[in-house]
């Protein structure tokens, strides 16, 4: 059974050219393995400095997964969500919150992370191999709506019995924390794959990282993010006869096989990952394109029809 998440590994590639020649000479390609995000991860860097980099960026992503992480028990969003409070919030959280809301309103409600009661009962059923009960699913269907979070600097409060998931923005915004990071560190031509493709600058040749789609098209990025959203790349329920892990808000189910695939680019990877994932919602093509012209300089790459 696979309910977890689509992203099956985490990948850093980076190399810094701003560096002299002298101090970039015979310098190998630093390799880190170990794991992160609940994944294989993978950090190549080419830096003089590249093994104490590799450890800060790994503690970063412990940071991370401990303000995130639905898996965790003490993370700020789980504590949020058994709480129905949390004060003095973590930064990122507040962040994805404010482009949750930003796409919420772009998508007329599509993309709600309030749908965290009903993927729990869904999510329930597929374990004891059932089919999800009438009953759970109105009384988590009650529980839903953006309106009932309300969050400031000082604290995040949400309405009695509702709870979050950031699956479908949080992998972005860990990839953009991730590149600032790096960039910080000196590290220009970056690639990041935390699920969803973030890069700054582009390969160590200075060209563009060039991304294969599944229709074997390029998707060339530099400076740029590229998400994927897969309505049935994971279920609740084993192989291709569960439902799609993707829920309409507003009608309480998984969304209908419609489209195999939808990627979109986009300045930052939690915009992408945030829009592809409300794109898998859309029943059209044409609402697809009208809502991603909400946003500045963001493109619908690839639409595939199930």
């Amino acid at each position: 059974m696979n309910m977890i998440s689509r992203r099956r590994a985490l990948t850093i590639l980076a190399a810094a050219t701003t560096l002299p020649a002298s101090a970039m000479a015979d310098v190998p390609i630093y390799t880190w393995q170990g794991r992160a995000l609940g994944a294989r991860a993978t950090l190549r860097l080419a830096h003089p400095d590249a093994g104490a980099i590799a450890a800060r960026a790994a503690s970063e992503i412990d940071r991370l997964e401990d303000v995130f992480s639905l898996f965790r028990p003490q993370s700020a969003l789980s504590r949020l969500n058994r709480q129905g409070s949390l004060e003095a919030p973590p930064f990122e959280l507040l962040q994805c919150l404010s482009l949750a809301g930003r796409v919420h309103e772009a998508t007329q409600g599509l993309f709600d992370p309030t749908v965290q009661p009903l993927w729990r009962v869904y999510a329930d059923a597929a374990v004891d191999g059932r089919s999800p009960r009438t009953v759970d699913l109105s009384k988590a269907r009650d529980k839903i709506g953006w309106n009932g979070v309300h969050f400031a600097p000082d604290q995040i409060t949400l309405e009695p019995g509702m709870a979050l998931t950031l699956n479908g923005i949080a992998q972005g915004c860990i990839a953009d924390r991730l590149a600032d990071l790096l960039a910080a560190e000196g590290l220009d031509n970056i690639l990041i794959d935390t699920g969803e493709l973030r890069a700054m600058g582009g390969d160590p040749n200075g060209k563009s990282w060039n991304v294969q789609l599944v229709d074997g098209r390029q998707v060339p990025l530099k400076a740029r993010a590229l998400a994927t959203s897969a309505p049935r790349g994971t279920t609740f329920g084993e192989g291709t006869s569960g439902a799609s892990h993707i829920l309409d808000p507003k009608r309480g189910v998984p969304v209908p096989a419609q489209w195999r695939e939808i990627s979109i680019s986009a300045p930052s990877a939690g915009l992408a990952d945030a829009l592809s994932t409300a794109a898998c919602l859309f029943p059209t093509k044409s609402g697809i394109q009208s809502c991603v012209r909400s946003f500045q300089d963001v493109r619908v790459e690839r639409i595939s029809a199930a």
